[in-house]
Protein backbone atom coordinates (compact mmCIF):
# COMPACT_ATOMS: atom_id res chain seq x y z
CA UNK A 1 0.00 0.00 0.00
CA UNK A 2 3.14 2.40 0.64
CA UNK A 3 3.66 2.81 -3.48
CA UNK A 4 1.28 4.20 -6.21
CA UNK A 5 -0.16 7.65 -6.92
CA UNK A 6 -3.25 6.41 -4.90
CA UNK A 7 -2.82 10.55 -3.14
CA UNK A 8 -1.57 12.23 -5.66
CA UNK A 9 -2.51 15.65 -5.32
CA UNK A 10 -3.77 15.69 -1.80
CA UNK A 11 -1.98 17.04 1.15
CA UNK A 12 -0.87 14.91 4.58
CA UNK A 13 0.13 16.25 7.66
CA UNK A 14 1.80 14.03 10.13
CA UNK A 15 2.50 15.78 13.19
CA UNK A 16 5.97 14.15 15.83
CA UNK A 17 7.10 13.21 12.32
CA UNK A 18 10.71 13.70 12.32
CA UNK A 19 11.93 10.31 14.07
CA UNK A 20 10.17 7.14 14.96
CA UNK A 21 6.93 5.77 13.73
CA UNK A 22 5.58 9.84 12.27
CA UNK A 23 8.80 9.53 10.27
CA UNK A 24 7.98 6.26 9.01
CA UNK A 25 3.98 7.72 8.12
CA UNK A 26 5.52 10.85 6.49
CA UNK A 27 7.65 8.60 3.85
CA UNK A 28 4.94 5.99 3.46
CA UNK A 29 2.98 8.64 2.82
CA UNK A 30 4.71 10.43 0.52
CA UNK A 31 5.88 7.79 -1.27
CA UNK A 32 1.68 7.41 -2.55
CA UNK A 33 2.08 11.13 -4.15
CA UNK A 34 1.03 13.07 -1.51
CA UNK A 35 1.79 16.13 -0.68
CA UNK A 36 3.42 15.43 2.82
CA UNK A 37 4.10 18.52 5.63
CA UNK A 38 6.68 17.10 8.57
CA UNK A 39 6.16 18.18 12.02
CA UNK A 40 8.61 17.88 15.23
CA UNK A 41 11.10 19.27 17.19
CA UNK A 42 14.47 18.19 18.00
CA UNK A 43 17.99 19.40 16.71
CA UNK A 44 18.09 21.10 13.31
CA UNK A 45 20.62 18.46 11.71
CA UNK A 46 17.60 15.61 13.24
CA UNK A 47 15.02 17.72 11.25
CA UNK A 48 16.66 18.58 7.67
CA UNK A 49 17.20 14.43 7.95
CA UNK A 50 13.92 13.36 8.48
CA UNK A 51 12.55 16.05 5.92
CA UNK A 52 15.40 14.80 3.23
CA UNK A 53 14.23 11.15 4.21
CA UNK A 54 10.67 12.26 3.32
CA UNK A 55 11.66 14.26 0.35
CA UNK A 56 13.55 11.36 -1.21
CA UNK A 57 10.11 8.72 -1.05
CA UNK A 58 8.16 11.66 -2.25
CA UNK A 59 6.82 12.60 -5.88
CA UNK A 60 4.79 15.29 -4.28
CA UNK A 61 5.57 18.60 -2.50
CA UNK A 62 7.12 18.10 1.52
CA UNK A 63 7.31 20.99 3.63
CA UNK A 64 8.42 21.48 7.20
CA UNK A 65 6.55 23.18 10.00
CA UNK A 66 7.81 23.51 13.57
CA UNK A 67 5.80 23.76 16.40
CA UNK A 68 5.40 23.15 20.03
CA UNK A 69 2.02 20.99 20.14
CA UNK A 70 2.06 21.56 23.96
CA UNK A 71 1.05 25.20 23.11
CA UNK A 72 -1.96 25.43 21.78
CA UNK A 73 -1.76 28.36 20.12
CA UNK A 74 0.99 27.27 17.68
CA UNK A 75 -0.90 24.23 17.25
CA UNK A 76 -2.89 26.21 15.68
CA UNK A 77 -0.61 28.88 13.61
CA UNK A 78 1.36 25.48 12.31
CA UNK A 79 -2.54 24.52 10.99
CA UNK A 80 -2.88 27.64 9.80
CA UNK A 81 0.11 27.95 7.88
CA UNK A 82 -0.45 24.60 6.39
CA UNK A 83 -4.15 25.16 4.85
CA UNK A 84 -2.71 29.07 3.81
CA UNK A 85 0.36 26.82 1.83
CA UNK A 86 -1.58 23.99 0.35
CA UNK A 87 -5.18 25.04 0.84
CA UNK A 88 -6.43 22.13 2.93
CA UNK A 89 -4.95 19.31 4.73
CA UNK A 90 -6.61 16.35 3.68
CA UNK A 91 -5.15 13.62 5.72
CA UNK A 92 -4.26 14.36 8.82
CA UNK A 93 -2.16 11.72 11.31
CA UNK A 94 -2.06 12.57 14.75
CA UNK A 95 1.31 10.99 15.78
CA UNK A 96 3.13 13.38 18.20
CA UNK A 97 3.41 12.49 21.30
CA UNK A 98 5.89 12.10 24.90
CA UNK A 99 5.93 9.88 27.82
CA UNK A 100 6.72 10.16 31.68
CA UNK A 101 7.18 7.02 34.26
CA UNK A 102 6.45 7.24 37.52
CA UNK A 103 3.91 6.10 40.14
CA UNK A 104 0.91 8.57 40.46
CA UNK A 105 1.57 9.71 44.12
CA UNK A 106 4.93 11.16 42.74
CA UNK A 107 4.01 11.71 38.82
CA UNK A 108 5.17 15.59 38.29
CA UNK A 109 2.13 17.56 37.93
CA UNK A 110 4.07 20.34 35.41
CA UNK A 111 4.72 16.28 33.20
CA UNK A 112 0.56 15.29 33.78
CA UNK A 113 0.14 18.70 31.76
CA UNK A 114 2.88 18.21 29.28
CA UNK A 115 1.54 14.86 28.22
CA UNK A 116 -2.61 15.64 28.14
CA UNK A 117 -1.76 18.97 26.23
CA UNK A 118 0.46 17.14 23.26
CA UNK A 119 -0.69 13.25 23.30
CA UNK A 120 -4.18 14.38 23.53
CA UNK A 121 -5.38 18.47 23.55
CA UNK A 122 -2.85 19.13 20.52
CA UNK A 123 -5.12 16.00 18.35
CA UNK A 124 -8.55 18.35 19.27
CA UNK A 125 -6.98 21.62 17.64
CA UNK A 126 -5.70 19.83 14.47
CA UNK A 127 -8.95 18.02 14.25
CA UNK A 128 -10.91 21.21 14.70
CA UNK A 129 -8.58 23.09 11.82
CA UNK A 130 -8.52 20.21 9.52
CA UNK A 131 -12.24 19.64 9.52
CA UNK A 132 -13.50 22.82 7.63
CA UNK A 133 -11.46 22.01 4.56
CA UNK A 134 -12.59 18.33 4.49
CA UNK A 135 -15.73 19.07 4.62
CA UNK A 136 -15.78 21.84 1.66
CA UNK A 137 -13.97 18.93 -0.32
CA UNK A 138 -16.14 16.44 0.90
CA UNK A 139 -12.81 13.79 1.45
CA UNK A 140 -10.78 13.94 4.17
CA UNK A 141 -8.89 11.07 6.40
CA UNK A 142 -7.57 11.32 9.81
CA UNK A 143 -5.60 8.96 12.09
CA UNK A 144 -4.72 9.28 15.25
CA UNK A 145 -1.59 7.28 16.69
CA UNK A 146 -3.17 6.25 20.56
CA UNK A 147 -1.65 3.33 21.36
CA UNK A 148 -2.48 -0.56 22.97
CA UNK A 149 -2.80 1.82 26.07
CA UNK A 150 -6.16 3.77 24.31
CA UNK A 151 -7.54 -0.23 25.10
CA UNK A 152 -5.84 -1.44 28.69
CA UNK A 153 -3.84 0.37 31.32
CA UNK A 154 -0.09 -0.42 32.65
CA UNK A 155 0.81 1.02 35.91
CA UNK A 156 3.23 4.19 35.90
CA UNK A 157 1.92 5.47 33.16
CA UNK A 158 -1.15 7.70 34.58
CA UNK A 159 -0.73 10.34 31.91
CA UNK A 160 0.06 8.44 29.02
CA UNK A 161 -2.94 5.89 29.46
CA UNK A 162 -5.08 8.67 30.73
CA UNK A 163 -4.61 10.79 27.22
CA UNK A 164 -4.73 7.71 25.08
CA UNK A 165 -7.98 6.66 26.12
CA UNK A 166 -9.37 10.26 25.65
CA UNK A 167 -8.26 9.90 21.88
CA UNK A 168 -10.40 6.63 21.67
CA UNK A 169 -12.60 8.74 22.91
CA UNK A 170 -12.19 11.81 20.70
CA UNK A 171 -11.76 9.18 17.84
CA UNK A 172 -15.41 7.86 17.63
CA UNK A 173 -17.05 11.02 18.28
CA UNK A 174 -15.13 13.04 15.62
CA UNK A 175 -16.06 9.59 13.60
CA UNK A 176 -19.34 10.18 14.16
CA UNK A 177 -20.00 13.57 13.63
CA UNK A 178 -18.56 13.65 9.76
CA UNK A 179 -19.81 10.09 8.81
CA UNK A 180 -21.85 10.93 6.21
CA UNK A 181 -19.58 13.62 4.98
CA UNK A 182 -16.62 10.90 3.17
CA UNK A 183 -14.14 11.65 6.10
CA UNK A 184 -13.34 8.44 8.00
CA UNK A 185 -11.34 9.01 11.42
CA UNK A 186 -9.52 6.00 12.94
CA UNK A 187 -6.97 5.39 15.52
CA UNK A 188 -4.60 2.91 15.37
CA UNK A 189 -2.87 1.17 18.23
CA UNK A 190 0.13 0.24 18.44
CA UNK A 191 1.71 -2.17 21.38
CA UNK A 192 5.71 -2.00 21.95
CA UNK A 193 7.75 -0.19 18.91
CA UNK A 194 11.27 0.04 18.55
CA UNK A 195 11.24 3.92 18.78
CA UNK A 196 13.29 6.42 20.16
CA UNK A 197 10.78 7.11 22.52
CA UNK A 198 10.25 3.35 23.65
CA UNK A 199 14.21 3.12 23.67
CA UNK A 200 13.97 6.02 26.38
CA UNK A 201 10.69 4.27 28.88
CA UNK A 202 13.16 1.25 29.04
CA UNK A 203 15.83 3.37 30.97
CA UNK A 204 12.84 4.87 33.32
CA UNK A 205 10.80 1.71 33.49
CA UNK A 206 13.83 -0.11 35.08
CA UNK A 207 14.57 2.87 37.70
CA UNK A 208 10.68 2.74 38.80
CA UNK A 209 10.37 -1.10 39.27
CA UNK A 210 13.90 -1.52 40.34
CA UNK A 211 15.05 -4.15 37.70
CA UNK A 212 17.70 -3.97 34.66
CA UNK A 213 17.55 -2.56 31.26
CA UNK A 214 17.29 -6.45 30.05
CA UNK A 215 14.41 -7.46 32.59
CA UNK A 216 12.20 -4.16 30.87
CA UNK A 217 12.53 -5.66 27.61
CA UNK A 218 12.22 -9.33 28.29
CA UNK A 219 9.74 -9.69 31.26
CA UNK A 220 7.44 -5.65 31.37
CA UNK A 221 7.29 -5.20 27.33
CA UNK A 222 7.40 -8.58 25.44
CA UNK A 223 5.64 -10.09 28.00
CA UNK A 224 2.82 -8.26 27.20
CA UNK A 225 3.07 -9.13 23.48
CA UNK A 226 2.03 -12.73 22.91
CA UNK A 227 4.20 -12.85 19.64
CA UNK A 228 7.60 -11.46 21.48
CA UNK A 229 7.88 -9.15 18.83
CA UNK A 230 8.55 -5.37 18.87
CA UNK A 231 6.21 -4.05 16.26
CA UNK A 232 7.77 -2.46 13.48
CA UNK A 233 7.38 1.20 12.31
CA UNK A 234 6.77 -0.09 8.53
CA UNK A 235 3.94 -2.09 9.99
CA UNK A 236 2.14 0.87 11.58
CA UNK A 237 3.39 3.15 8.26
CA UNK A 238 1.66 0.57 5.92
CA UNK A 239 -1.72 0.65 8.38
CA UNK A 240 -2.20 4.05 8.26
CA UNK A 241 -1.71 4.55 4.68
CA UNK A 242 -4.27 1.64 4.10
CA UNK A 243 -7.16 4.01 6.28
CA UNK A 244 -6.40 6.67 4.33
CA UNK A 245 -6.95 4.77 0.87
CA UNK A 246 -10.57 4.85 -0.57
CA UNK A 247 -10.66 0.61 0.29
CA UNK A 248 -10.37 2.00 3.73
CA UNK A 249 -13.82 3.88 3.16
CA UNK A 250 -16.46 1.66 5.21
CA UNK A 251 -14.03 1.87 8.28
CA UNK A 252 -14.35 4.47 10.62
CA UNK A 253 -14.82 5.01 14.58
CA UNK A 254 -12.20 2.36 15.18
CA UNK A 255 -9.31 1.55 17.54
CA UNK A 256 -7.37 -0.55 15.27
CA UNK A 257 -4.46 -2.67 17.35
CA UNK A 258 -1.13 -3.58 16.29
CA UNK A 259 0.03 -5.12 19.79
CA UNK A 260 1.40 -8.15 18.82
CA UNK A 261 -1.99 -9.83 20.51
CA UNK A 262 -1.48 -7.77 24.00
CA UNK A 263 -5.32 -6.66 23.78
CA UNK A 264 -6.22 -9.95 22.87
CA UNK A 265 -5.73 -11.37 26.44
Amino acid sequence: MTTGQVHAGKTALVTGSTSGIGLGIAKALAGTGSNVIVNGLGEQEEIDKAVAEVSAAASGEVAYIGADLSKADETRNMMAEAIEKFSAVDILVNNAGIQHVAAVHEFPTEKWDQIIAINLSSSFHTIRAATPGMLEKGWGRIVNVASVHALVASPYKAAYVSAKHGIAGLTKTVALELATHNITVNAICPGYVKTPLVTGQIADTARVRGITEDEVVRDVMLAAQPTKKLVTIEQVADLAVFLCSDAADGITGTMLPVDGGWSAQ
